[in-house]
């Protein structure tokens, strides 16, 4: 995918004020409108104006922005990496409004795949309005990552959040704010706790906003979740496939002995029922057998894997592929 700086697009410098940048969209819109130019890559460049403009108007998409881009290097491809707004207070929640140039009217079919790989998935404030006396304030929101174990027993974590501020001078900066947080026993990956009242201030006597922190899970090295579900790859020896046994494996809540049947095939699914994630209808918990081979790194090794081939002349691993 490739990178889009849109402050090169907007001709306009990275500490510039949102005065400038709206003053330099509003000429250069005016310059590129496909009702007035007459250059034939006027409507593509009008696009890509109200693209970068609907990002560095807004202060919480410039500051992702902003952050993000910094570990971008010209000439790399570019793809965001997963959760990589994790942590980032925004405000509001869907929607995208429209500015100066009229028929760039947030479809998305106006913005590129590079703008929804950053903002399409949840990543899109709007600004409620306060024309009320006594006005209820903005709800907040956050993906925070956990450990897959938090939601086997539940705990408390203090999170860190950051929040875009901008200062007299309208520059951006970055505000940086703990909460203590409880994870309750259960939660799963999606889904949002409410903290009350830690939102945006209200207007007048108007209530606070609340701050929904929605749940994601730290990658780890031995297990993988689907919903409820748990999964890890379960390492086996050729004996223990073939003959069968008993073996110890992890799980996120403690060691148990697992049966591995006899006959058991690379691929094979073991389930444990109920030993994923809890929950009023718990998930289950899935070991993938994986076949271990000892390495053949001695002269008795060589020589049992040479008995083997002879004791299976007919064994044909790739007969499914038809060879």
């Amino acid at each position: 995918m490739e990178y889009k700086d849109y402050y090169k697009i907007m001709g306009v410098a990275r500490d510039a004020t949102p005065a400038e940048i709206k003053r330099m969209y509003r000429q250069l819109a005016r310059k590129y409108h496909p009702d007035v130019s007459k250059a034939p890559d006027a409507e593509a460049r009008f696009k890509e104006l109200g693209e970068a403009y609907a990002v560095l108007k807004d202060v919480e998409k410039r500051a992702a922005y902003d952050q993000l881009g910094s570990n971008w290097k010209a000439g790399q491809d570019f793809r965001p990496p997963p959760d990589w707004n994790a942590g980032f207070e925004f405000s509001g929640a869907g929607g995208r409004d429209r500015e100066a140039g009229g028929d760039f009217a947030g479809r998305a079919s106006d913005f590129s795949d590079f703008f929804e790989a950053l903002y399409g998935q949840g990543f899109d404030p709007v600004r409620q309005g306060r024309s009320a006396q006594h006005a209820r304030g903005e709800d907040h929101h956050a993906r925070i990552m956990i450990d897959l174990e938090d939601a086997y027993t539940g705990a408390m974590r203090t999170v860190t959040l950051q929040r875009p501020e901008v200062d007299a001078e309208g520059h951006v900066s970055m505000r940086v704010h703990q909460l203590n947080v409880t994870i309750p026993r259960g939660v799963h990956g999606g889904q949002h706790i409410r903290l009350t009242g830690q939102g945006s201030p209200g207007a007048g006597q108007g209530k606070p906003g609340d701050l929904y922190l929605e749940i994601g899970f730290n990658p780890h090295a031995h297990y993988r979740v689907e919903q409820r579900d748990v999964y890890l790859d379960l390492p086996v020896a050729p004996w223990e496939a073939a003959l069968g046994a008993t073996v110890k494996v992890p799980t996120p809540n403690g060691m148990i002995e697992l049966k591995i049947p006899a006959k058991s095939v690379a691929g094979g699914k073991l389930r444990l029922k109920g030993r994923g994630i809890p929950g009023s209808t718990p998930g289950d918990f899935y070991a993938l057998i994986q076949l271990a081979l000892p390495p053949a790194d001695s002269e008795a090794a060589n020589a049992f894997y040479l008995y083997m081939a002879e004791q299976f002349p007919s064994f044909n691993p790739r007969a499914k592929l038809g060879v």
